[in-house]
Protein backbone atom coordinates (compact mmCIF):
# COMPACT_ATOMS: atom_id res chain seq x y z
CA UNK A 1 0.00 0.00 0.00
CA UNK A 2 1.19 3.42 -0.65
CA UNK A 3 2.03 5.78 1.99
CA UNK A 4 2.90 9.11 1.00
CA UNK A 5 4.96 10.05 4.31
CA UNK A 6 7.70 7.03 4.16
CA UNK A 7 10.90 8.62 2.90
CA UNK A 8 10.46 10.61 -0.32
CA UNK A 9 9.08 13.55 1.46
CA UNK A 10 5.26 14.40 0.80
CA UNK A 11 3.51 14.70 -2.48
CA UNK A 12 3.96 18.12 -4.04
CA UNK A 13 6.17 18.80 -1.33
CA UNK A 14 9.73 18.42 -1.93
CA UNK A 15 12.05 17.33 0.67
CA UNK A 16 8.90 17.06 3.31
CA UNK A 17 8.48 19.00 6.40
CA UNK A 18 9.97 22.21 6.70
CA UNK A 19 13.29 21.98 5.32
CA UNK A 20 15.24 23.33 2.07
CA UNK A 21 12.24 22.61 -0.65
CA UNK A 22 9.61 21.95 1.62
CA UNK A 23 6.46 22.98 3.08
CA UNK A 24 3.05 22.20 4.48
CA UNK A 25 -0.11 22.91 3.60
CA UNK A 26 -2.53 23.35 6.67
CA UNK A 27 -3.96 20.04 7.12
CA UNK A 28 -3.61 16.79 6.42
CA UNK A 29 -2.76 16.02 2.27
CA UNK A 30 -5.94 15.44 0.73
CA UNK A 31 -7.44 11.78 0.79
CA UNK A 32 -5.25 10.53 3.66
CA UNK A 33 -7.68 10.24 6.86
CA UNK A 34 -4.80 10.35 9.55
CA UNK A 35 -7.62 8.95 11.85
CA UNK A 36 -9.16 12.78 11.34
CA UNK A 37 -6.85 14.06 14.32
CA UNK A 38 -7.75 17.52 14.81
CA UNK A 39 -4.65 20.41 15.91
CA UNK A 40 -4.76 21.25 19.79
CA UNK A 41 -7.08 24.14 20.09
CA UNK A 42 -4.71 25.63 22.46
CA UNK A 43 -0.81 26.13 22.55
CA UNK A 44 1.94 23.63 23.66
CA UNK A 45 3.07 23.53 27.38
CA UNK A 46 4.93 26.53 28.16
CA UNK A 47 8.32 24.64 29.88
CA UNK A 48 10.14 22.83 27.38
CA UNK A 49 11.92 19.52 28.75
CA UNK A 50 15.70 19.06 29.21
CA UNK A 51 17.05 17.19 26.40
CA UNK A 52 18.13 13.66 27.30
CA UNK A 53 20.95 12.29 25.10
CA UNK A 54 19.94 9.79 22.18
CA UNK A 55 22.78 6.84 21.71
CA UNK A 56 20.40 5.57 18.40
CA UNK A 57 18.51 6.70 15.85
CA UNK A 58 14.75 7.18 16.61
CA UNK A 59 12.60 4.60 16.25
CA UNK A 60 8.90 5.07 14.64
CA UNK A 61 7.60 2.30 17.49
CA UNK A 62 8.73 4.51 20.40
CA UNK A 63 7.51 7.72 19.30
CA UNK A 64 4.35 6.10 18.73
CA UNK A 65 3.78 6.21 22.48
CA UNK A 66 3.99 9.89 21.86
CA UNK A 67 0.78 9.79 19.41
CA UNK A 68 -1.85 12.85 20.64
CA UNK A 69 0.26 14.18 23.23
CA UNK A 70 2.43 16.91 23.45
CA UNK A 71 5.88 16.23 22.48
CA UNK A 72 9.06 18.25 22.56
CA UNK A 73 11.32 17.60 19.48
CA UNK A 74 14.81 17.94 19.19
CA UNK A 75 16.38 17.57 15.10
CA UNK A 76 19.80 16.39 13.97
CA UNK A 77 20.29 20.30 12.56
CA UNK A 78 20.07 21.59 15.98
CA UNK A 79 16.37 22.81 15.67
CA UNK A 80 13.48 21.62 18.03
CA UNK A 81 10.08 23.00 18.58
CA UNK A 82 6.44 21.76 19.97
CA UNK A 83 4.87 18.76 17.95
CA UNK A 84 1.70 17.19 18.64
CA UNK A 85 2.35 13.64 16.50
CA UNK A 86 -0.97 12.32 14.92
CA UNK A 87 0.48 9.47 12.23
CA UNK A 88 3.19 6.87 12.73
CA UNK A 89 4.74 5.51 9.55
CA UNK A 90 7.56 2.95 8.98
CA UNK A 91 9.98 5.80 8.53
CA UNK A 92 8.18 8.87 9.40
CA UNK A 93 5.63 10.74 11.72
CA UNK A 94 3.44 13.58 10.98
CA UNK A 95 0.67 15.88 13.02
CA UNK A 96 1.09 19.45 14.04
CA UNK A 97 4.01 21.73 14.47
CA UNK A 98 3.68 24.76 16.92
CA UNK A 99 4.88 27.86 15.27
CA UNK A 100 4.98 30.34 17.71
CA UNK A 101 5.18 33.44 15.57
CA UNK A 102 1.92 32.90 14.24
CA UNK A 103 0.75 31.22 17.36
CA UNK A 104 -0.78 28.33 16.12
CA UNK A 105 -0.44 24.46 14.74
CA UNK A 106 0.61 23.78 11.65
CA UNK A 107 0.45 20.34 10.14
CA UNK A 108 3.96 19.08 9.51
CA UNK A 109 5.63 15.61 8.93
CA UNK A 110 9.05 14.44 9.33
CA UNK A 111 11.31 11.08 8.49
CA UNK A 112 12.31 10.28 11.82
CA UNK A 113 16.00 9.73 10.69
CA UNK A 114 16.11 13.68 11.04
CA UNK A 115 14.77 13.21 14.86
CA UNK A 116 17.91 13.10 17.17
CA UNK A 117 15.43 13.01 20.19
CA UNK A 118 11.89 13.74 21.70
CA UNK A 119 9.85 13.62 25.05
CA UNK A 120 6.64 13.77 25.55
CA UNK A 121 3.98 14.17 28.38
Amino acid sequence: MYNPYDRQGFPGFPGGGFGPGGGMPPGPPPGFGGGGAQAPTGPPPSQIPQQSPSLFAVDPGAISGCLFRFTYVWLNNGNSFWFYPTFVGRTSVAGYRWRPRQFRWVYFGIDTQRIASFSCR
